[in-house]
């Protein structure tokens, strides 16, 4: 008998790219643990594996650009979650502009918002993930029509990360 599954809607979030700046470098990756985590004020949680390079550029960055994917942008998911930053320059394969404090933002992505960290776990309690609070300091302008829908993990669970997790 298979024991039930403890996390059963994991799979079924939508997956954002996570952009940093700091110290003349940056990073991206592919993330699929995020949340909006407070109304008042407002906040948002992003969780980082410690294993990726956009970790250690994060740590060192005063905001963090959060982009949804939209479900026609596998292939901007194969390249943040499927390369490494240390190996790749992925901003090179991409359009994108410097955003707050140099946060890349990803000029082919609509729903986006820069924030700034205010808050990080300590200690490890995320596991391999540390979860970075940030408080919006700069977003896409609005736009009108229809919201397109979100890529999500069960898109791209096919994905060869570029690092373990």
């Amino acid at each position: 008998m298979t024991e039930p599954d403890p996390f059963p809607d994991a799979h079924a979030g939508p997956m954002y790219v996570v952009t940093a700046a700091a110290g003349g470098e940056r990073a991206g990756c592919l993330v699929g643990f995020a949340s909006q985590c407070s109304i008042d004020p407002p906040r948002f949680v992003v969780w980082l594996s410690t294993a990726n390079h956009t970790y250690g550029v994060a740590r060192r960055a005063s905001h963090l650009t959060v982009h949804l994917l939209r479900r026609d942008q596998r292939e901007l998911a194969r390249l943040f979650g499927g390369e490494c930053g240390d190996r790749v320059d992925k901003f090179a394969r991409v359009g994108w502009r410097p955003g707050r404090e140099g946060s890349p933002v990803l000029t082919d992505v609509r729903t986006w918002f820069t924030g700034r960290v205010e808050a990080r776990t300590a200690g490890g309690g995320g596991g391999d993930h540390v979860g970075f609070f940030l408080s919006p300091a700069e977003r896409c302008p609005p736009g009108g029509g229809s919201v397109p829908e979100p890529l999500r993990y069960e898109d791209v669970d096919d994905l060869e990360a570029g690092h373990p997790a």
